[in-house]
């Protein structure tokens, strides 16, 4: 097992090193949480401060057309969909994940008319089965089925993440797309846990959803996206017909023509300010070697179970190509134990109902933070100093 001189000097020979220097990261914080909310660029308050000075403040509503910021849903899509394994014309970025899984399931139910199941895992990212559940609720005849069951030959869609949110257990895209496609029905990813952590591709796939706010480091509340492929784009409804998905947004006409391509999928005014923060992250991920960093994510996340040992129960998958970028851990009084940890400096999260989970974001994360951060859980551990009373007050988020 590796000492502390072994991963400092892993970090200097480490070729992803340079990027950490471009995010902000709090002194003496080992920030593990990269799946739920990711650093923010150095570059970020900048372009939000042009946008908002500058554009904004400069150029008033005329910011639309000479800022970009009309287009932003398709030239930032554009610049996910290498990320994604998509091209140009097919992701387009705007509004939540939870809306984007909304437009995918309704677009799939009505390309696949006389099938009413809609398959979903329970173990899915809440809002994904809750979707789920309240669409097939909406269209009064159709069930949610759990994908345990296996049976797609009646199914109109299936919505799966690549990587389970909980434990970190990473899904083959390629044989579960060719299986669930092969039985007549549509394929929807949710890539939130993934995507800025590994090679992403969901060109097989009819749908995809993601986020921009975990690994992709674009800040709280930015845009989600939605990818939606080729071969659906003159066929697929947006039921979401907001104007932005208009042929001719700026004609008002009083019915709704959808645009074509990708653009039928936008719904309402983007989010400019947002927006800003989202091209900061992007401009920093246009140089980012994707293979560097999921063989860096597999070795962060291997040194941290292997450091972590027998202390505590394994969650997470024990081979490392069967999970994303993710170690999490069983502990039957885990909320109590992750506060201890956070304030000794070493930041994870917790999910019930009892889930210590770590997120290893591998452009500013190093050996040597894994290695401390091991360290201060066993401390934690051995010397049972979550027992404290203030650790076993719930705060709001977990």
């Amino acid at each position: 097992m590796l000492d502390r001189d072994a991963c400092l000097a892993l970090d200097a020979d480490d070729p992803l090193r340079p990027f950490k220097d471009e995010f902000v990261l709090p002194e003496g914080v080992v920030y593990l949480v990269g799946n739920s909310l990711g650093a923010m660029p150095r570059r970020a308050a900048e372009r939000v401060r042009r946008t908002v000075v500058d554009e904004w403040g400069g150029q008033l509503v005329g910011g639309w057309n000479a800022a970009g910021w009309y287009d932003q849903p398709l030239t930032a899509g554009d610049r996910i969909a290498p990320l994604i394994g998509a091209g140009p014309g097919q992701v387009v970025v705007g509004n939540t994940t939870t809306i984007a899984a909304y437009q995918a399931l309704a677009a799939a139910v009505r390309l696949r008319p006389g099938r009413k199941v809609i398959v979903s895992d329970p173990r899915n990212f809440p809002t994904d089965h809750y979707i789920a559940q309240g669409l097939a609720r909406l269209l009064g005849d159709y069930e949610v089925r759990d994908y345990a069951e296996g049976r797609f030959d009646d199914a109109a869609v299936v919505l799966l993440s690549e990587v389970d949110y909980r434990t970190g257990a990473r899904r083959h895209v390629p044989s579960v797309t060719a299986q669930v496609q092969a039985a007549g029905a549509l394929m929807v990813w949710d890539v939130c846990h993934s995507v800025g952590a590994m090679e992403v591709d969901v060109s097989p796939a009819d749908f995809a959803v993601g986020c921009t706010y975990k690994y992709l480091n674009a800040g709280p509340g930015a845009p989600a996206f939605l990818y939606v492929n080729p071969r659906h784009h003159a066929t697929a409804e947006n039921v979401l017909s907001g104007w932005h998905g208009h042929a001719e947004p700026f004609a008002f006409e009083t019915g709704y023509r959808p645009a074509e391509g990708i653009r039928r999928f936008a719904v309402s005014t983007p989010h400019v300010v947002s927006f800003a923060a989202l091209e900061a992250a992007l401009e920093v991920w246009e140089r980012v070697p994707m293979a560097q960093v999921r063989a860096k994510s597999i070795a962060l996340t291997s040194l941290f179970a292997d450091l972590v040992g027998d202390a505590l129960k394994l969650a997470s998958p024990a081979e490392p190509e069967s999970r994303g970028s993710q170690v999490c851990f069983h502990h039957p009084d885990g909320y109590p134990v992750m506060r201890a940890l956070i304030d000794r400096g070493v930041h994870g999260d917790f999910r019930a109902p009892d889930v210590l989970r770590f997120g290893f974001a591998p452009l500013y994360i190093g050996y040597t933070d894994v290695y401390d951060a091991a360290a201060t859980l066993l401390e934690v551990l051995d010397k049972e100093l979550w027992r404290d009373e203030k650790y076993a007050r719930r705060l709001a988020v977990t």
